[in-house]
């Protein structure tokens, strides 16, 4: 019977990916389910063997951990050296747009507070 081992939704394609050479690299028979043409059905990677269940996610959980740390040490690095993405970054690249976005977070605040707050 087919077990699902992971999730695909909100997934960098990267990390995906990497997941796949993983099992192939295993040798473990996989397949995938995408999310369907209105998004609802669950994007996901399945093994056939269910016998395999646990090795899987022991590998699985072994590179989650192992990206864990190393986008850890490159967000820290990118940090110490300046490059990290900071909210003035975001207003320097695109202004108009930070702007924008403020002022609408501001007009829902607005509303929000006469609507429940105020009465």
């Amino acid at each position: 019977m087919s077990k699902l081992v992971f999730r695909l939704r909100n997934v960098p394609i990267d990390e995906a990916q990497d997941i796949r050479e993983l099992l192939e690299g295993n040798d473990i028979a996989y397949f995938e389910t995408s999310a369907g043409n209105w998004g609802i059905s669950l994007p996901a990677i399945w093994i056939h063997e269910s016998e395999k269940f646990e090795l899987t996610r022991q590998l699985i959980d072994e590179y989650q951990i192992e990206r864990t740390q190393r986008l850890r040490k490159e967000y820290q690095s990118s940090r110490a050296n300046g490059e990290a993405k900071t909210v003035w970054h975001s207003f320097t690249e695109n202004p108009l747009r930070f702007i924008a976005f403020s002022v609408i977070i501001v007009v829902i605040l607005i509303i929000y507070m006469r609507v429940f707050v105020f009465f």
